[in-house]
């Protein structure tokens, strides 16, 4: 019913590789923030984790079958940025808001801004970074200028160009 290629199956891909290193990168955030700043160990699991779902998704989730490429970690780390900027907002936001926060809210608070981060690399990953890019249809060049008005009289269909240059 659901191809390796459909959508639903890369999302299906996507959820279990992001998400297997969504989960390892909260659990390495809540470690690191007990010895430094929150920020900057977000930022440490997201450089870490953003290398490995690339590979991950490169050769599992979008089915290139290969290495990541140095273009495409450079772009996968453009969704991550933003991702950085969304988790990041969501916990400043909920420090604003509640001083104190235990673990489990943070936790909470960190995991739906990063599944709702998530989903829009998604979109951008599967359309613009791994998706595949249409072939332009190969057209036969004439080689004189006959060949190129009977090229241009045979697929003029009914453009203007058959009013203006009949007989």
């Amino acid at each position: 019913m659901f191809g390796l290629s459909t959508p639903i199956a890369a999302f299906a891909r996507f959820v279990v590789c992001g998400g297997g290193v969504g989960i390892a990168s909260s659990v390495g955030v809540a470690l690191l923030a007990a010895r430094m700043p929150w920020a900057v160990a977000n930022l440490l699991v997201t450089i870490a984790s953003t290398v490995l779902a690339s590979e991950l998704h490169a050769r599992f989730t979008f089915g290139a079958g290969q290495r990541c490429g140095l273009r495409r970690h450079l772009q996968s780390a453009g969704t991550a940025a933003a991702a950085y900027a969304v988790t990041s907002g969501a916990m400043l936001i909920l420090h604003m808001v509640r001083p104190a926060p235990g673990v489990l809210c943070e936790q909470a608070v960190y995991l739906s801004a990063a599944g709702l981060a998530g989903i829009g690399r998604f979109v951008v990953l599967r359309l613009f970074v791994f998706g595949s890019r249409p072939q332009r249809p190969k057209t036969e060049r004439p080689k004189d200028f006959q060949s190129l008005t009977q090229s241009l009289q045979k697929n003029a269909g009914q453009g203007m160009y058959r009013l203006a240059c009949s007989d």
